[in-house]
């Protein structure tokens, strides 16, 4: 059976007979159970595979002609040439019919980890931000991303703001507009680095698999940076999961990939910041529910780690 979730992703069955033959041909039995999991804002095929044989795969496809298409093959080519040891899962292969692309990923048995206070894998995460960041990226992964255009270095929201501001608008978020437009300004500047980014770590894009413990998936957005990225974007869904934001500005200042360079820290947290709240105020875009209501939150999240580091 597939399974539709909430999500608006497409299904199994919606894949052309074509493609899907073509996979359970290369992955040597057919198909009985396709399930998506829970989290994400895409609407794509983004299905766990179960096979006659039991074993089991994960499995991403959208149609060419889908700007996903090409998030899916820099995926998989980001999984190709990460460094051995890197908390990712392994690349099975690329597969083209129907005017359809799909990846094939190993798949990780285990749930979303819980970065919630009581829970041990928030911690793990940090630990593996500070071995992923704490030395330059392969000269590999360097070379297969240079082509890709960090999406980090483009978020902005408050000059949009500042520009126009709505009437509606928080009088505190007001009164700091100037202050966090000028914080924003400085971001592209500084966005420049060296290391492995994912560019989009929340609990949804990490699996805490059985054996390998937490892991990250989701590499579409790879690319180079500060070592600062991924853990400043990490910092707010703490806060979402329930960390006093007093607690987490504390990690974000004692921690490797952001102790050693607060300013670009501070202005990629108010890029990002301002990217959640200026989008939060839109239209739900078709085929991401939830979307704007998670900007929301992640925004105010954002917004009171702000707080902390300007004061």
């Amino acid at each position: 059976m597939s399974v539709l979730p909430p999500s608006g992703r497409l299904r199994w069955t919606d894949v052309p007979a074509l493609l899907r033959t073509r996979l359970e041909t290369a992955l040597g039995s057919s198909v009985t159970d396709a399930v998506t999991p829970a989290g994400g804002f895409g609407h794509q095929l983004a299905a766990a595979l179960t096979l006659t044989s039991g074993r089991r795969f994960f499995v991403k496809a959208a149609p060419d002609d889908d700007p996903l298409t090409d998030a899916n093959v820099h995926e998989a080519t980001v999984l190709d040439v990460l460094p051995p040891g890197a908390p990712a899962p392994e690349l099975l292969g690329i597969h083209r019919a129907a005017g359809r692309t799909a990846v094939v990923i190993a798949h990780l048995d285990g749930p979303h980890p819980d970065l919630s206070p009581p829970s041990g894998d928030a911690g793990q995460t940090w630990a593996l931000l500070d071995k992923l960041t704490s030395s330059p990226a392969p000269a590999a992964y360097t070379e297969a991303v240079s082509g890709t255009p960090s999406g980090a270095a483009g978020l902005h929201g408050w000059d949009v703001l500042r520009a126009d501001p709505p009437g509606d608008l928080d009088l505190d978020v007001r009164d700091r507009l100037h202050e966090l437009a000028e914080l924003e300004a400085a971001w592209p500047s500084l966005a420049q680095g060296d290391r492995i980014v994912h560019g989009d770590l929340r609990a949804d894009n990490m699996v805490r698999d059985h054996q390998q413990g937490v892991t990250f998936v989701d590499w579409a957005h790879a690319t180079t940076g500060p070592a600062c990225i991924d853990a400043a974007s990490l910092a707010p869904q703490l806060i979402l999961a329930g960390h006093a934001p007093a607690d987490v500005a504390r990690l974000l200042r004692d921690h490797s990939a952001t102790a050693t360079d607060p300013d670009t820290t501070t202005a990629f947290l108010a890029a990002l910041t301002g990217h959640w709240y200026r989008n939060a105020r839109k239209p739900e875009p078709p085929g991401a529910p939830g979307l704007r209501a998670y900007q929301h939150r992640a925004a105010a999240a954002g917004l009171a780690l702000l707080d902390y580091r300007l004061s």
